[in-house]
């Protein structure tokens, strides 16, 4: 087993992870120079309670002003629940009218993600919008666009951009390691219990929309921008609902193949999510993905790695969203650059789209 030292791993992996690879990310709070007054718009994302258990735990980096959700279904159903324990709620007016309010995290339902968006980036605000980003390339385009006029921070919900074992691949493939990639294979799956199906059905319609666009970002990442993009959707169910609940898709290139497969039908498909990168001198396999576990193989020793395979130990994940959005203040602070390209969040929602299209 290959155990890098803390060191060993942000000198690899450069200031982006620099969070991962100490004791506690709190001790990274001392980089922002004053706290963020932040609030969030919407529950219905199902990353929603757990983005804000984040927000709240960070309260060094972070002061967090309300809770916005104008569904009163399932405003009802969070304040009978112990998800949200003493939050402030507010009107969507409340919060964007907060003097001093710097930022929000967007975690509503996805068609509203983006609109939603749009509207914090005309009041000034920079905005974390959960993924995927909507269901309209040009409604996105819109948005960053307006947030580069305006020098705004538009961060994406995509996690796995900020985790160790996934920058571990990232860095392995352009430093060269593995050699020239001829195939990236990606398989994120669950089971959807039967009364969440229809509903989404309704709001993301498959999988690969709901899961398996985690993938795909990172097969562009390491990829970039296919050729051709193939996909085959299949509605198992079909007597029951109108879910996509087992899809495929086929991203070509000019000398690489790119497959992820998302299933919502899949018994512990938690278990068996995974991310294997080939390339001409070897190979990284993460499976699980969370919590991640890493092996390499070499043909050829590379960085202080020798030929064969061994695991790759990485620093340990405190929390899903801790460093993404420790690495949001920094944006916000002006103390990096943006992570991701427009060009790049435009690719993965461009391929998303195209592949999640009603046949």
């Amino acid at each position: 087993m290959i155990k890098l030292t803390r060191r060993q791993f942000t000198g690899l992996s450069g200031a982006a992870l620099l969070g991962l690879a100490m004791n506690h990310p709190m001790r990274h709070c001392s980089e922002v120079a004053e706290k963020i007054k932040i609030g969030q718009i919407g529950i219905a994302h199902s990353h929603a309670a757990e983005k804000l258990a984040t927000l709240l735990k960070l309260h060094d980096a972070f002061e967090f002003i309300g809770l916005v959700e104008s569904d009163q279904g399932l405003l009802k159903a969070a304040m009978d629940s112990n998800d949200y324990p003493g939050v402030k709620w507010l009107s969507e007016a409340q919060l964007l009218q907060t003097v001093g309010l710097d930022a929000v995290l967007i975690e509503t339902e996805l068609a509203d993600l983006v609109p939603t968006a749009l509207r914090c980036i005309e009041a000034g605000l920079h905005v974390h919008v959960d993924k995927p980003m909507g269901t309209s390339l040009p409604a996105l385009e819109k948005l960053l666009s307006r947030a580069a006029e305006k020098k705004l921070i538009v961060q994406s919900g995509y996690m796995f951009r900020y985790h160790p074992a996934f920058h571990f691949c990232l860095q392995a493939v352009r430093q060269g390691w593995l050699g020239p990639i001829f195939s990236v294979e990606g398989v994120i799956s669950k089971a959807i219990h039967r009364e969440r199906r229809v509903r989404l059905a309704q709001t993301y319609g498959g999988g690969m929309m709901l899961l398996g666009c985690h993938l795909i970002d990172q097969a562009i990442a390491l990829c970039g921008e296919p050729v051709k993009v193939h996909s085959f959707r299949r509605r198992t169910l079909s007597q029951q609902d109108d879910l996509y609940d087992h899809e495929l898709i086929v991203m070509e290139y000019d000398k690489a193949v790119a497959s992820i497969k998302s299933s919502l039908l899949e018994i512990d498909g938690k278990q068996r999510r995974q991310l294997v990168v080939c390339g001409s001198n070897g190979s990284i396999e993460i499976k699980p993905l969370e919590p991640a576990v890493v092996h390499m193989t070499l043909r050829q020793p590379a960085c202080g790695f020798d030929k064969g395979w061994q695991k790759v130990d990485l620093p340990e994940v405190s929390g899903r969203y801790d460093e993404q959005l420790l690495d949001f203040a920094r944006m916000i602070r002006r103390k990096k650059e943006i992570e991701f390209s427009m060009q790049h969040e435009l690719t993965v929602q461009k391929v998303l789209l195209q592949v999640c299209k009603d046949e």
